[in-house]
């Protein structure tokens, strides 16, 4: 297998690059459109319909100016599997094309996976999501670590971690991310957020913008949170007597140093009347 780690990586090298070295072959043809099977492992998911338009009409006019990448299925007669173009290949097939301009490589799973990462991310074509899952299936599949994904990609580690961690997002707020109704910039602020899906919907409704966004949550960090008082078994069963024989909710708190409040609840004014009756015949 190829080395993708050696003397100039990722983006840097650009993909025509990464093609035409000289450990991967490579002959250019014309193929029917009819043979390429879409790539399984293909990075982007989301394609605009009237970006999508816009290149059926321009290959109508021009044509395909740059060639798919493809590589021969061995499992299947005459079938490529399609690395790096879908768009192209999409839009042919609306222009009513039969055959299309092909490089044709030998390439196997991960260096069909890495060519494809490469070019959609160096057309910016994937939306963060698609981008986050494309590294973590190098990851996950391919037995990349961070590092190693930084380096090939050509972006720093804090990018790498930063973009997988929006996966740890609730799968609405991905699905959010996915179709843009939510920013990159928005997305990282979530990310371990308990109610990212409320703020999600906020920055929604309110069109907040990323400092916005930032402002929004710094405060309800700074917001002071409300203690838990786990209460005593004793507490407890105090507060159950005292509630039965007054017919009124009772709650006690009692603080570390054995000061507190002792709280009634009553429902009606003769309820509060009998209450204060029985202290001032007490008292």
């Amino acid at each position: 297998m190829i080395n993708p780690f050696k003397s100039k990586k990722g983006l840097g090298r650009g993909l025509s690059s990464l093609i035409g070295d000289s450990e991967i072959k490579t002959s250019n043809d014309q193929i029917s459109i009819s043979s390429i099977i879409p790539n399984k492992n293909q990075p982007r998911k989301l394609f605009e319909k009237d970006a999508l338009e816009d290149l059926t009409n321009s290959i109508k006019e021009r044509g395909i100016i740059q060639p798919l990448i493809v590589r021969k299925l061995e499992d299947q007669d005459n079938k490529y599997e399609l690395i790096a173009g879908e768009r192209r290949w999409q839009a042919a097939q609306s222009a009513g094309f039969n055959e299309v301009p092909v490089v044709i490589i030998e390439a196997d799973n991960l260096r069909s996976l890495e060519l494809a990462i490469i070019e959609n991310v160096q057309r910016k074509d994937l939306n963060a999501i698609e981008e986050a899952e494309s590294y973590n299936n190098l990851i996950q599949n391919f037995g990349y670590d961070q590092e190693q994904v930084s380096k090939f990609i050509g972006k720093s580690r804090s990018h790498i971690t930063n973009s997988l961690r929006l996966l740890t997002l609730p799968n609405k707020l991905i699905d959010m991310i996915r179709l843009k109704q939510i920013s990159q910039g928005h997305a990282k602020i979530l990310v371990g957020l308990e109610n990212a899906l409320l703020l999600a919907d906020k920055i929604i409704k309110k069109n907040l913008s990323v400092r916005q966004t930032e402002n929004l949550v710094r405060i309800i960090k700074k917001a002071p949170k409300k203690s838990l008082n786990f209460k005593s078994a004793n507490i407890t069963a105090a507060e159950n007597e005292l509630s039965s024989k007054i017919g009124m909710r009772v709650s006690l708190i009692n603080k570390k140093d054995n000061s507190g409040t002792l709280t009634f609840e009553y429902k009606a004014v003769d309820q509060l009347d009998r209450l204060i009756n029985t202290i001032k015949n007490h008292y």
